[in-house]
């Protein structure tokens, strides 16, 4: 039975770490319906300094999940996408399609988006060479996204979003039957003019289901292969971007063909793949595709899909997945996509949602990565405490300084209470979305415009108050009721340093994941991509024939630690010989 979308938004944030979750508490229907569509400042709790987001909210990874499609660095950190977009591929886009033979593909099968990434699948006998397709779209192409690492066959759920899509339901047995799940999504999208499904890999590529609609031949190149292609050279290229990955046979349900490991493939082929993804890892991304936000569908919507609320109970992100969902909200998930996609492309608002939540996060990603880094600075028994924090104070103050009013000012004695400076706090949380006309906004637009107002909301609450405690210290330029030599700033620091550390874990953005030092010229950081680390199935790197380096498994270079597979980390890899560090 489908639980009702009853959400208690008042309860504060007991600690956040990756985005951990505890079961919704029940209202009543008719209260939560009111509650969900409350404007922002409509009690009077509402820019209290000290109220901090509900354990139930979501917004936050909507937010972080809608600032992430189709970039390669985020969606390789967190594999299991939860996001649904329709978009489109322009005219004039060039696609990519590596293979065995010399027949066009009849049925639906992958395409590239970057040269490299076919190129590494160009596989056929030395004697015969291989074949390389180049696609142009004659039209736009309409598309779906799953977000995530879409393409990896791995346990844990990266294709959990495109087993409900294809089948209604999550079939794990079935992660390497990529034949099937691609014939099954066409079929489904045959009615909504659906040409093909984006996903993500070592780099992204476009699942067609016509290779003769929407797209014309370029150019179809016998070129010098790169491996053994399907049984010895001759057969056609199912194995490609979306083949089986490696540590031994898929099965007889999945699609044959080559893995990313064969041991015949050159290995300059798949380190050039890996590079040319890295060419997508931060924002814009991959430009190629257009999403439309306006008709997105996120499992991360808490109103639409409450079933998953209580598997993400104490789960770190990297373990939040689509088992658990229940059959009715499947069927909710499953008439909201196809309702959107019945719906012309863009929104009646015309609200450039992508843009807006890039604002945010250039205008705070750095800067509270620079409170952090003071703050932790401040540790040596030599570190000058008032010096300190007035780095810090300087700051907090550039972040508030466009909200800062000329009527705002603090108490004339030192308090505690820093309701003062709650007009700066509402200024600063309204001032980016408070233009927007709701009549407008399709549901999709809804959910993206509370995510924006909830996460921008938590930033200026933390960082308002963080500088109202400085005002009141003594250690801005502005007026205040305490003397800076009689500075509590050895007690304040800790106090900063737990509120910044709070509000980073709870934002959680892959902007502050990098390389620590930063890489060398002769390389790039890099994220472990499937099926560059670990088994087959996604499982952690063993011993004996299945292990890193050995018969059918990926460049040990490749490999990280047993555990990182699961959390991927960031390290240095190089871009030219000698591959191996």
């Amino acid at each position: 039975m489908r639980w009702l979308a009853e959400v208690l938004l008042v309860l504060p944030l007991a600690g956040s770490v990756h985005a951990a979750q505890i079961p919704f508490h029940l209202k009543s229907t008719a209260s939560k319906e009111a509650e969900l569509s409350l404007p922002v400042d409509v009690t009077s709790t509402n820019w209290d300094l000290n109220v901090k987001p509900s354990v139930n909210s979501t917004s936050h990874l909507i937010f972080d999940t809608v600032s992430a499609f189709l970039q390669h660095w985020p969606n390789t950190r967190y594999r299991n996408g939860h996001n649904l977009v329709p978009g489109i591929v322009p005219v004039g886009t060039l696609l990519y399609h590596g293979r065995g033979d010399s027949n066009l593909p009849t049925v639906p099968e992958w395409t590239a988006t970057d040269p490299e990434h076919a190129n590494a699948f160009c596989r056929g006998s030395q004697e015969t060479g291989c074949w390389q397709v180049t696609l142009v779209s004659t039209r736009p192409l309409n598309v779906l996204y799953f977000d995530g690492s879409s393409a990896a066959k791995m346990k844990g759920g990266p294709m959990d979003t495109q087993d409900i899509v294809a089948w209604r339901k999550l079939i794990p047995e079935w992660m390497f039957n990529e034949g099937r799940r691609l014939a099954d999504l066409c079929v489904w999208g045959q009615k909504f003019g659906v040409d093909g499904f984006v996903r993500m890999e070592m780099d992204f590529e476009i699942m067609l289901c016509d290779f003769t609609v929407g797209v014309d031949v370029v150019s179809f190149l016998n070129l010098v292969s790169n491996g053994r292609g399907p049984r010895g050279g001759g057969g056609g290229s199912p194995g490609g971007p979306g083949g089986p990955p490696p540590g031994g046979p898929p099965g007889k349900d999945s699609m044959e063909g080559p893995s990313p490991a064969d041991p015949s493939a050159s290995t300059d082929a798949f380190s050039e793949v890996i590079h040319s993804g890295s060419w997508h890892n931060r924002y814009p991304g991959e430009t190629r595709i257009q999403l439309d936000l306006a008709r997105m569908i996120s499992f991360y919507d808490t109103s639409l899909v409450p079933s998953l609320v209580p598997y993400r109970f104490n789960q770190e992100r990297w373990f939040h997945r689509l088992e658990g969902v229940s059959d009715d909200d499947i069927s909710a998930v499953m008439d909201r996509l196809e309702q959107a996609m019945q719906t012309a492309h863009g929104g009646e608002s015309g609200v450039d949602w992508t843009t807006l939540v890039h604002v945010i996060v250039d205008r705070y990603g750095d800067r509270l990565e620079m409170v952090q880094y003071l703050l932790n600075s401040t540790g040596s028994p030599d570190s000058d405490g008032l010096r300190a924090a007035k780095r810090v104070q300087t700051q907090l103050k550039v972040m508030v300084q466009p909200y800062q009013l000329h009527s705002v000012v603090p108490p004339s004695l030192p308090s505690d209470d820093h309701s003062w400076a709650s007009p700066i706090f509402k200024l600063c949380a309204t001032t980016h979305t408070s233009y927007i006309a709701k009549n407008k906004l399709t549901r999709s637009e809804h959910l993206i415009l509370e995510s924006i107002d909830e996460t921008n909301r938590e930033i200026c609450r933390v960082v308002t108050r963080m500088w109202a405690q400085g005002v009141v210290a003594g250690l801005d330029d502005a007026p205040t009721p305490m003397k800076l030599e009689d500075s509590p700033s050895s007690d304040l620091l800790p106090q900063w340093k737990t509120q910044i550390n709070d509000l980073m874990a709870w934002l959680d953005w892959s902007v502050w994941v990098k390389c620590r030092p930063d890489c060398g010229f002769e390389e790039y950081c890099y994220l472990p991509t499937w099926p560059f680390f670990g088994r087959g199935g996604g499982g952690p790197p063993g011993r004996g024939p299945n292990s890193p380096g050995g018969p059918g498994q990926p460049p040990t270079r490749f490999l990280e630690d047993v555990d990182d597979w699961e959390k991927p980390q960031p390290r240095c890899i190089r871009k030219i010989e000698p591959f191996d560090m």
